[in-house]
């Protein structure tokens, strides 16, 4: 089944970042980018002083010697605040080609993406990180760094470390300055230059950078206000919080559409801890957020609920609000809002007439609780970097939980057979695939796994299975590939885990398992025979193997010597399991949980010991 696109769909004046986003910045004196300090008010940037900063900013690079086009690559390292979205502004007032670049990647990811895309100027917050790529040109392996702007200041030593290996170091407002004295006339980007290059660690190896133009940014923007249209408009007036990380092309086009029709944009100060201090500050009307937070906010709920009084008053005032919601009708002003909800709506700053979920499933559960409590708009799309953004959208007005939206205008979607897992297309069941004018050109310097994301027809298939419901929308079901997503929108790949807790003394076989609408991963394992018994006598422990593995400060003695070997191999924390159980009987081909060859039947694995994982699952205390 393919979903056509609509007519009409893409904006003609929207063919590039650039283009879109300098006719609000030239035209509107009003405020653009907000930041602050502790227990400050926000301060705010205007709209034509961003736009001057990037001109300034973009003049500077060219005089440090970037070339004005898209084979011009540049490295920004930060977290974010203004200086990161003025910066790639100046970027694309050029042709350049931003590469962001984040520390969870890892040093060897960092040294691949600096090498590939022969990166020769990177923009840094802090010391902190300028320090780290420093490491790493000492080291010899990013030969071609030789310029670092800094957001912040840094100190003498720095600056003479840096001088020995032949890195310029300057200040971010030095390279304003410069450029101030070398001011040179834009060059605007064409929709099929690049605009980006962004590295997803999603896969085992090494990481792969999704190569993004203009056109495909410009294509999906629009796609999403047109789908919108009608029934909500951004406004002026409207603000945005920025926490999630611009790295990443989810927070990058809630800020390009921000900048579409002239509204804010306000950044947290850089600490997680004080996230809902600046949100109360601020007071967001749009509210950018991945399940995780979601399902904090949910639980915190919950828990402040103890009275069997308030909470059926509070149950009685959802049911009610979903009744309204059923019938179109989205409100923060009923008399259930002013009785129960107006304090929860508080907490977000009271302001909220928008919010949007993505890079993870979020239960339906908590999604139908929230739209009903925090009364407003709350969307949900599906998506992935390789087609910018989202190829899917909820429609305004419909409110029901558990799918991820219909195509949005200007995307076809299809699925198709994936016969070893028993999904058809005839069935409305298949492998997710998407082809349009947001589909990436590829991967940077990467054919083969460009040739295995991209048919030769231009489908992009995404890895993901999905089932279209009867009303045209798509649920997210399973995965082609064994690589999943945790709530909060990092991806897991099982083996390369499974293979390093290989390496503890008492396993034998471990099968890690994680689930998308949870925050953390959890696992079977096998102990081994041979040793298993004579290991737990040595740690205090007796008894016969199954004994043992029915002993729950053996389970604990075991995940702690795994989470140890986990460490040593440089596992970061989501990778490593909270959880565990034990099981005595070897996995086999002869009790199907082994293929041919030997590898894990996943499917079969997880449909054996569904009881077991969702026990763990259940579990509180386990901290994520």
């Amino acid at each position: 089944m393919e979903i056509p696109p609509a007519e009409g769909q893409l904006f003609s004046r929207m063919t590039s970042c650039w283009t879109f986003t300098l006719r609000t910045l030239k035209r509107d004196g009003g405020p653009c980018l907000g930041y602050r300090k502790p227990g400050q008010p926000y301060e705010w940037i205007s709209y034509i002083e961003v736009a001057e900063q990037a001109q300034l900013l973009g003049s500077g690079l060219l005089a440090k010697g970037c070339r004005p086009n898209s084979s011009q690559f540049v490295g920004i390292f930060a977290q974010n605040r203004p200086e990161w979205t003025i910066s790639e502004l100046a970027c694309y007032t050029y042709s350049m080609v931003v590469v962001p670049l984040y520390e969870t990647l890892g040093q060897e990811a960092m040294v691949h993406i600096l090498d590939l895309a022969e990166i020769s100027l990177v923009i840094c917050d802090r010391e902190e990180k300028a320090v780290s790529l420093l490491e790493n040109k000492e080291r010899g392996v990013i030969p071609k760094l030789s310029c670092l702007i800094l957001f912040n200041d840094f100190s003498d030593a720095f600056l003479e470390r840096a001088k020995k290996c032949d890195v310029e170091v300057l200040k971010y407002t030095q390279l304003i300055e410069l450029g101030r004295e070398n001011l040179r006339d834009p060059v605007p980007p064409k929709p099929e230059d690049l605009a980006v290059v962004c590295f997803t660690s999603g896969t085992t190896g090494k990481p792969k950078g999704a190569m993004l133009t203009h056109g495909n940014i410009a294509s999906n923007t629009s796609s999403v206000i047109k789908i919108l249209e009608g029934y909500f408009v951004i406004r002026q007036d409207d603000v945005s919080i920025s926490y999630l990380p611009l790295a990443h092309m989810f927070e990058r086009m809630i800020q390009v559409s921000m900048f579409c029709h002239g509204a804010r944009v306000g950044f947290y100060q850089g600490d997680i801890s004080l996230l809902m201090d600046d949100i109360k500050t601020l007071k967001p009307t749009f509210f950018p957020v991945v399940p995780r937070l979601l399902n904090r906010i949910y639980d915190k709920i919950q828990g402040s609920v103890t009275s069997p009084l308030r909470r059926a008053l509070l149950n009685y005032a959802v049911r009610k609000k979903l009744a309204e919601l059923s019938s179109g009708i989205v409100s923060n002003n009923s008399l259930w809002d002013m009785l129960v909800f107006k304090k929860i709506q508080a907490t977000l700053g009271g302001n909220l007439r928008f919010a949007l979920t993505a890079s993870a499933p979020i239960s339906p559960t908590v999604l139908s609780f929230l739209r009903a409590t925090l009364g407003c708009l709350i969307f949900e799309g599906y998506g992935q970097t390789e087609c910018t953004a989202g190829c899917t959208f909820s429609m305004p007005g419909d409110w029901k939980a558990g799918h991820v939206g219909a195509p949005l205008p200007g995307s076809l979607v299809k699925v198709v057979d994936i016969p070893e897992m028993n999904y058809f297309a005839k069935n409305g069941e298949g492998e997710i695939c998407t082809r349009g004018p947001s589909v990436f050109k590829g991967y940077l310097k990467d054919p083969e796994r460009t040739a295995e994301a991209l048919d030769s027809d231009g489908w992009l298939h995404t890895g993901d299975v999905g089932q279209w419901l009867p009303n045209g929308t798509l649920r997210i079901i399973d995965r082609k590939k064994h690589i999943f997503k945790l709530s909060q929108g990092e991806y897991i790949a099982p083996e390369k885990i499974e293979n390093v807790y290989m390496r503890s003394v008492p396993v034998l076989q471990v099968f890690v398992h994680g689930d998308s609408l949870e925050s953390y991963l959890i696992g079977i394992v096998v102990p081994d025979p041979e040793v298993f018994v004579d290991w737990a006598k040595g740690r205090g422990f007796v008894g016969s193997y199954q004994e043992l593995c029915q002993n729950p400060d053996v389970k604990n003695a075991v995940l702690e010597d795994m989470k140890a070997v986990g460490k040593e191999a440089g596992l970061k924390s989501f990778e490593q399991v909270k959880d565990l159980y034990l099981h005595p009987e070897m996995f086999s081909i002869a009790n199907g949980l082994l293929t041919p060859t030997l590898k894990s039947r996943r499917t079969d694995i997880r449909r054996i010991f569904q009881e077991q994982l969702s026990a763990m699952y259940s579990k509180t205390g386990i901290k994520s």
